[in-house]
């Protein structure tokens, strides 16, 4: 049978997708390119945002035609809205054949083939102490024909215990598992071993890998996540280690010491902020200060001087004043990112932060966002022209969209970097360039 999966949302969707690719793949289904060339339709959604649950649902009710025309067709939501929607999803969708939770993705073939056998709508939402560990297909748009395994996440975690006010990840995620040290690398090997140069780890806290569930930041000394990263750096033929989303009170002089130790850990951090305003931050149960947050940034900076830094940032949250908002400037402004996810604050239903008084107007939101998007455009144009005349290493991704005859690659610090290639340059190829021009957010670059 043939299966087409549409992913929405963060990293963790796209890597439980490659997993059920994988696992679909490996019982001889058919991973396709469209919905119209499909037997099986899996939408893996996300709750994070309104917008996010809309999409899918606009798109999954689009297919109730295919359905008409193609009555043995069956469509699954997965994921985080499945968790949280439930129910409600078959009478908005009475199309729907059935919903599967983020603890339940394991189920997926014992679904499909119990739906093949029998027509009912299943709904399989309890939770769940697996992690979906099954190795992944790399697919673009559904295609798995020619696409390089070069670069490939792994989940370490599943689910969070921070409970931000503003979140609805803990409920629809559940809470923190962490896979083992052992089941991680053993699983690093393998991809590396079927080509992979660069790995992604994957969690709602990274930082809190290991910890048994627990609440509160590790003590000095004490970092699991680093004793993993140590025994990652060892992996032959693994270039480069990513990880994402950490959380900022689980940087220990462990964790930072053993990033500066370990030359395969790029130098490129992703850091939510949330808000420069310790106000603000104690309201979204962000358990650090601003203060906090910069001291972090140094001791990264001290010890890895070439460091970058992303984050996320959310204008506009209830009760934000003009004086809030402006410290979140500042401190943007002062760390100096080469990134930013800047949100326009969203209430979701069954969290704190939705049922809190003084909600922001949509109007002094986007005048928000527009300026830290402004702050964002002017740090990244001027940190850009300080790559000129210098020779960077790139992990080649692939051919540029508006130029075939010119590949990119990125930095271990996160910067793409367009070339010309030679005859024998190809994707997932650790190349040197001369940084030759610089614009807004792209430099070029000469091979070496």
């Amino acid at each position: 049978m043939k299966v087409f999966i549409k992913t929405y949302g963060c990293q963790m969707n796209i890597r439980d997708s490659e997993a059920i690719a994988g696992m679909l793949k490996n019982a001889n289904y058919e991973i396709v390119d469209h919905e119209s060339k499909a037997d099986i339709l899996l939408f893996n959604t996300c709750s994070v945002r309104e917008a996010a649950e809309n999409k899918a649902i606009g798109k999954v009710g689009f297919m109730r035609k295919l359905k008409k025309d193609k009555p043995h067709l069956i469509i699954g939501i997965l994921g985080c809205m499945a968790q949280s929607k439930g129910d409600e999803l078959f009478e908005r969708l009475p199309h729907l054949d059935f919903v599967l939770g983020t603890g339940q993705l394991h189920k997926l073939l014992d679904t499909v083939n119990s739906l093949v056998e029998e027509r009912k709508q299943m709904l399989l939402t309890a939770e769940c102490n697996d992690v979906l560990t099954q190795m992944g297909v790399h697919y673009n748009d559904g295609d798995t024909s020619n696409f390089s395994n070069y670069s490939s996440f792994i989940a370490i975690t599943r689910g969070c215990n921070r409970f931000c006010s503003y979140c609805i990840v803990p409920y629809v995620r559940g809470r923190e598992i962490s896979r083992t040290i052992e089941d991680v690398v053993a699983e690093a090997r393998e991809l590396v071993a079927s080509g992979t140069k660069e790995i992604t780890l994957l969690g709602q806290n990274v930082a809190a890998f290991g910890l048994g569930g627990n609440v509160n930041p590790p003590e000095e000394g004490i970092s699991p996540f680093a004793d993993l990263l140590v025994e990652l750096n060892k992996i032959e033929g693994l270039e480069r280690i990513r990880f994402t989303s950490p959380y900022v009170s689980y940087f220990n002089d462990k964790l930072i010491q053993t990033m500066a130790d370990c030359k395969k850990i790029c130098h490129n951090i992703h850091l939510p902020m949330q808000s420069g305003s310790n106000r603000i931050l104690k309201l979204m149960n962000r358990q650090y200060t601003r203060e906090m947050y910069l001291e972090k940034v140094a001791k990264m900076r001290a010890l890895m001087p070439d460091i970058t830094f992303s984050t996320d940032i959310i204008v506009g949250f209830p009760g934000e004043t003009e004086e809030d908002f402006m410290m979140t400037k500042t401190l943007m402004e002062e760390v100096g990112y080469d990134n930013a996810y800047i949100f326009k604050y969203s209430p979701r239903k069954g969290t704190k932060a939705a049922a809190m008084d003084d909600q922001i107007s949509q109007e002094i939101k986007e005048e928000r966002n527009q300026i830290l998007l402004q702050v964002l455009r002017k740090q990244v144009e001027s940190d850009i022209k300080k790559l000129l005349g210098t020779t960077q290493e790139l992990l080649v991704e692939g051919v540029t969209k508006t130029n075939k005859d010119r590949f990119f690659g990125k930095t271990d610090t996160s910067w793409v970097v367009n070339f010309v290639p030679n005859a024998e340059t190809k994707v997932g190829d650790i190349v040197k360039v001369k940084i030759t021009q610089a614009n807004a957010v792209t430099a070029v670059g000469e091979l070496v």
